[in-house]
């Protein structure tokens, strides 16, 4: 099936593992360009049509600096996938789950992508454009207190790409989320923190 992507600039965050990087693969085999952004971008190099970008996207100016980045080196942007996010297990329940907790939990799996999302979308104005939100299921399907703060903060990320779709489409920007459920990457197997059962922090896309 051709998607399209035939020399499409695409920015992807949290591109360096997991979901990031299989999406990453995905658009490079499909033609596509990409700009792709995390913290450590070893995984990223060498790979034919993929500029990668050493960026922490859990900073305020990070997401922009990526975006900046691929407007600068290809003059637009086409695509944007808002991948990068993180989990960690909070076991002490709700009293236990701190207002930093929150905030954690909201700047890397929400405000990241609201932020990449305002710096892309200021560029698509005028030509169109494709964003791609990955939220989860933690969102509306069973909701579990032990990730509490992750499923509130994805669930922020569906109402808010709901929102912009409306103002957005006029512009011929299509916005859209996607929600995995399980997946076969080092979050889901455990391979990121050396024992789970502490709630030690851990990553779906390296931000």
């Amino acid at each position: 099936m051709d998607l399209e992507l035939e020399d499409k600039i695409c920015v992807v965050t949290g591109a360096s593992k997991g979901i990031g990087l299989a999406v990453t693969r995905a658009l490079v085999a499909e033609g596509a360009v990409v700009v792709a952004g995390a913290r450590t971008v070893e995984n990223l190099h060498g790979m034919e049509r993929v500029t990668p970008v050493a960026v922490d996207l859990g900073s305020r100016d990070g997401p922009g600096q990526l975006v900046k980045r691929a407007a600068d080196d290809y003059g637009r942007i086409d695509v944007l996938v808002n991948n990068v996010g993180g989990v960690r297990l909070r076991l002490n329940g709700f009293l236990g789950t701190s207002d930093e907790d929150f905030e954690w939990a909201m700047n890397i799996n929400f405000f990241a992508a609201l932020r990449a999302t305002r710096a892309a979308v200021a560029n698509m104005i005028g030509r169109g454009g494709a964003i791609v939100n990955v939220a989860s299921v933690n969102a509306f399907f069973q909701p579990d207190t032990g990730t509490v703060d992750y499923g509130a903060a994805k669930a922020a990320l569906v109402n808010l790409t709901k929102a912009l779709s409306q103002e957005l489409g006029p512009h011929g920007i299509r916005i859209n989320d996607v929600s995995p459920g399980p997946v076969s990457t080092d979050l889901w197997l455990g391979r990121c923190c050396p024992d789970r059962r502490e709630g030690h922090g851990y990553r779906s896309g390296d931000g």
